[in-house]
Formats: structure tokens, C-alpha cells, sequence
């Protein structure tokens, strides 16, 4: 009975030792959790800021672009240089639109294209040109219209567009 409860006990601890790995294992390989960062961020500054410069400060900060303001007061203290991202919404909004009609104009000329092929299958050689004839005075427009779009187009980055010098 004795050599029973012995042999259980040298069970339990082999099954133990598998389900609860040794300490100094797990401080060499964590297998699981957070792994450590190689230069833990210790010490903290703290800054205080009146309504002028806190709003001052938050106009900076909005106009960096940076995701975090711990990010940008670091990079301010250390020397990196400042950006200024500026989005102009009417040029967005212009561009939006330029693409959604050069998207139409390619479905016009998918279209235009499966037009001509109909109408040489299906109808009468005079017929087809009388068509033809009439879908070629739109076309004329059609094109005329997209000159003065790139010219305009043109126009406006001429005008607004931000270059670097």
C-alpha cells in the first residue's frame, strides 16, 4: 500500500512539473503574455500649459499629423522638424468628381463600342450609316466637352495647386 501511495506521488509530481513549467524557464522564453521591449520607456515628464499655449499647442499638434502628442512633444524637444499637412477640401472634392465622370466617360465608350457592333448586325448597311452618322456628330461633342474638362483641369492646377520649391 505504502510502495501505491509512493508511485502516485512520483505521478503527481512528474504531471505537475509538465503542467507548471520551472521559473527560471519561463523568464529565459515567455511563451505567452507581453514580450518585454528592449528599452522600457522609465521615466516621465510632465508639462503644464495655460488656455493660450494648451490651445496653441493643440493647433500644432492637429496640424503635425502625428498620432500621438507624447509622439510629437518628444519629437519638438529632440529636434525633428515640423510638418504641416494641409488637406484642401475643394481640391478633394474637385478630383472626386473628375473621377467619377472619366468613370462614366469609359462606360460611354463601352457603350459606344457595343452601339456600333448592334448596329452593323442588325440593320441595313443604310440604315447603320444613318445612325452611325448621328452617333458620330455626339461623339464630336463628346470629345470637344473632355478638351475643355483637361484644359480647366489644367487651368485650376495652374492656379491652386501647391508646389514645393
Amino acid at each position: 500500500m505504502k510502495e501505491e501511495k509512493t508511485k502516485c506521488r512520483a505521478n503527481e509530481q512528474n504531471e505537475s512539473s509538465l503542467a507548471f513549467p520551472n521559473v527560471a524557464d519561463i523568464q529565459a522564453k515567455p511563451k505567452w503574455g507581453r514580450h518585454p521591449k528592449e528599452s522600457r520607456k522609465t521615466h516621465c515628464v510632465m508639462v503644464r500649459f495655460d488656455n493660450d499655449e494648451w490651445l496653441k499647442f493643440l493647433t500644432m499638434f492637429e496640424q503635425s499629423g502625428v498620432y500621438a502628442k507624447a509622439v510629437f512633444v518628444k519629437a519638438r524637444v529632440f529636434g525633428d522638424t515640423f510638418r504641416v499637412l494641409q488637406t484642401d477640401k475643394t481640391l478633394l472634392d474637385y478630383y472626386t468628381k473628375l473621377s467619377a465622370f472619366h468613370a462614366q466617360y469609359r462606360a460611354i465608350g463601352n457603350n459606344y463600342n457595343q452601339t456600333v457592333k448592334e448596329l452593323k448586325s442588325r440593320f441595313s448597311e443604310k440604315k447603320a450609316m444613318a445612325l452611325l452618322y448621328k452617333l458620330e456628330k455626339q461623339t464630336v461633342e463628346l470629345a470637344a466637352l473632355s478638351r475643355q474638362i483637361v484644359e480647366l483641369t489644367h487651368k485650376f492646377e495652374e492656379r491652386w495647386s501647391q508646389k514645393s520649391v
